[in-house]
């Protein structure tokens, strides 16, 4: 690409300097970034237009050309809360507005920071390439700090569909939503330069006009080239199904569904168990007629035993009971009383004859929500914090667990956004991934379409079939091409029972891990040092 395509528009070369009359003009370029933020969320589950996403980087950039750091701050700020604040509606279902939009505006933050990033390097050659790393570098941060991060909402998780979906088999949840920003990013390129060969074409020279033309030409077709790159790496990864690539086990998944929704979905803790139960038991008579294949092994969602099997012999003998009916160890979803004041969230295998064997623990808890840190400082903003009554504790093993002959991958609700707990899984020889969550306390909201399509990605970032068992929905079965082959309804009992092939292919993204991702986030980094630094100096110059 020519650097007329890539810096049409000069910056400001120091972000200290004086701001030119372009710097006073925000409203256009706040309403742009707003209707950047607006076409995020439009990209995502609950409107589901993967194609819009491209759409968010392309409005930041436009909106923070030329602009000082402190702008595009401003601008950042407007794009994560027109964003955010509707796509995260979710968590406020039940606990009211206050936490919702805390969570909404702390997350906004990291775009203001992306936005004053971006505005830095507008103004470098190349500059579309620099800001697509900086969302990559953005992202990272989001998903790590603080309390953990929460990489919810980012920019490759909205690729359900289309040709950027693919590229998660080569780089990762971070190579996808770095195509889809430079395709945003080219896109605004394209804008730029084709709006000043536009001008050109009444007021400047011939040479000008044709030079900017060809500009505006060479990024279209790099626009076009990032997502005909993606179509054309789906071709090795066409036509993987459930049952090939490795033996078969049968897998049945039960979804019990709950006496009513909401934060109480487990005030009657017995009957979700008995639900759980009853569709195992029914499943089992189903199986003894013909009418269902005999499982191997059989998937409960998070929180189907909210009474700890362990302490509890009622609730024993009732998975032993569902576990001998079915013939099939049982992966049950419990909360455990321990050790000491804590809780764990685990995953227990329940086999028919020697009752409870292998667990997984979550890794990550929820922060302020199955574990309070500094109490009585989130209680100075809301006592929705003591709902949360005894904290959890993080498990620090790797979810693999010997089910009938297959070596199953477990993680638990919102571990299925972070990165890291799910490449480890697959790295200690998962051949298939189990997510059990409880989605019950968000009601009919987006948030478990919003997490299916996460292990969508994983299916084709890993190669693997992902199995979803959700209390209340949305269980699914997803193939390792990402399509979703059985789903369930929201606040429906139902039951899948399939063929899935136990795979230890390797994918590309499973061999790199995480360096696509520092690799990316190392070139945005450089490249706003490489604005930051010499201003730095610049000004310390002067002073001096």
């Amino acid at each position: 690409m020519s650097a007329t395509a890539t810096g049409a528009v000069a910056a400001p070369a120091d972000p200290g300097e004086s701001p030119g009359p372009r710097t006073r003009r925000l409203p256009w370029r706040t309403a742009l970034a707003a209707a950047g933020g607006l076409a995020l969320l439009l990209a995502f589950p609950g409107w589901s237009l993967p194609a819009l996403a491209v759409l968010g980087p392309a409005a930041l950039a436009l909106a923070v050309r030329g602009q000082r750091a402190r702008s595009g701050a401003w601008l950042g700020l407007v794009l994560g809360l027109a964003f955010l604040v509707p796509l995260l509606s979710w968590t406020g279902v039940y606990v009211g507005a206050f936490p919702w939009l805390a969570l909404a505006v702390y997350q906004a933050t990291y775009f203001a920071l992306l936005g004053a990033a971006t505005a830095a390097v507008s103004g470098r050659r190349w500059w579309p390439l620099w800001t697509a790393a900086l969302w990559v570098a953005d992202e990272a941060l989001r998903g790590r700090w603080f309390l953990g991060g929460f990489p919810w909402g980012r920019l490759g998780l909205s690729q359900t569909d289309g040709p950027f979906l693919s590229l998660a088999a080569y780089g990762g949840v971070p190579l996808v939503s770095f195509a889809v920003a430079l395709t945003g990013t080219l896109l605004a390129a394209a804008v730029l330069a084709l709006a000043r060969a536009r001008r050109g074409s009444r007021t400047g020279p011939a040479g000008e006009r044709t030079g900017a033309l060809r500009a505006g030409v060479l990024a279209v077709v790099a626009v076009l080239a990032v997502p005909l790159a993606g179509a054309v790496a789906w071709l090795p990864l066409a036509g993987p199904s459930l049952t090939e690539g490795g033996p078969t086990r049968t897998v049945a998944v039960i979804q019990g569904n709950v006496p009513r929704a909401g934060l109480d979905f487990n005030a009657q803790r017995r009957a979700v168990l008995d639900n759980h139960v009853q569709r195992t038991v029914e499943l089992a008579a189903a199986v003894e007629r013909g009418d269902a294949e005999q499982p191997d092994l059989v998937i409960w969602p998070e929180n189907s035993s909210d009474i700890d099997p362990y302490t509890n012999a009622d609730a024993a003998r009732a998975i032993d009971r569902a576990a001998e009916a079915i013939e099939a160890p049982i992966l049950v979803g419990a909360v455990v009383d321990g050790p000491g004041r804590f809780l764990s969230n685990t995953g227990i295998v329940w086999d028919p004859e020697t009752g409870p064997g292998e667990t997984y623990v979550k890794r990550h808890p929820v922060p302020l929500a199955e574990y309070v840190p500094a109490r009585s400082f989130f209680r100075f903003f809301t006592d929705k914090v003591d709902l949360v009554r005894r904290d959890f504790r993080a498990g620090d093993e790797v979810g693999v667990l010997d089910m009938a002959g297959a070596r199953v991958g477990d993680v638990i609700c919102f571990e299925i956004v972070y990165d890291g707990l799910v490449h480890d899984t697959v790295e200690a020889g998962a051949g298939m991934l189990v997510v059990q969550t409880n989605n019950a306390t968000f009601g009919y909201t987006d948030e478990s379409e919003q997490q299916l399509a996460a292990s969508r990605l994983r299916a084709v970032e890993y190669g693997r079939t992902v199995v979803v068992a959700a209390t209340s929905g949305i269980s699914a079965i997803v193939a390792p091409d990402g399509s979703v082959v059985r789903r369930s309804e929201l606040f429906t009992a139902a039951t899948f029972v399939e063929d899935i092939a136990q795979r230890n292919s390797t994918t590309l993204a499973e061999r790199l891990g995480a360096g696509p991702e520092w690799v990316l986030t190392a070139l945005g980094v450089g490249a706003l040092l490489g604005v930051v630094v010499p201003g730095i100096r610049r000004r310390r110059a002067r002073t001096a």
